[in-house]
Parts: structure tokens; C-alpha cells; sequence
């Protein structure tokens, strides 16, 4: 039998973000509209999650969410040292 046998990334990836619908349910409004995003994230990058030939497709998710939260780290570091330095100028 010829053809791929393996699904496509994104289909699959949806089938795993659906898997959890039922946990989705049972957060609090406030955290299912975090936990739609953190599944946006997953979304995003799904390029570089194809690419990562994982078996487990929740890794990628996970993956996902860490790199996204440590931009977020990053960018408020970076405004928080900018209002440190304009604090400081100011003494």
C-alpha cells in the first residue's frame, strides 16, 4: 500500500486540542478563554511542531505555551528595567 500513512500535522493537532474539550469545560469562564489561548499558541506554531516529529502531540502543545510564556517573560523584563532606569534618573 502506497501514500502516508502518518496524518497531517494540523488535522492531528486539532484532534488533540478537541481531546481536551472536556477539561475546557470544567474551568471557570476566566480560565477557558486562558486556556483558548494557550491553545492558539499550540496553533501558531504548529510549523515548527511538524518539524519536531513528536509521537506525542500534547509535547508540542506544551512546548507551545513555554516558548510563549517566556517571550511574555522577556518582553516584561525589558519594560521593567526600562521604568528601573527612568526611576532612577529621576532621583
Amino acid at each position: 500500500m502506497c501514500g502516508r500513512t502518518v496524518p497531517s500535522f494540523r488535522p492531528a493537532l486539532e484532534h488533540e486540542i478537541e481531546s481536551w474539550k472536556d477539561f475546557k469545560r470544567a474551568l471557570r469562564p476566566d480560565e477557558q478563554k486562558i486556556f483558548d489561548r494557550l491553545m492558539n499558541y499550540a496553533r501558531i506554531h504548529a510549523d515548527a511542531g511538524s518539524m519536531g516529529a513528536r509521537i506525542m502531540l500534547s509535547e508540542v502543545l506544551f512546548i507551545s505555551f513555554a516558548v510563549e510564556q517566556e517571550k511574555k517573560f522577556d518582553k516584561l523584563e525589558k519594560r521593567l528595567k526600562e521604568l528601573e532606569k527612568k526611576l532612577n534618573e529621576q532621583e
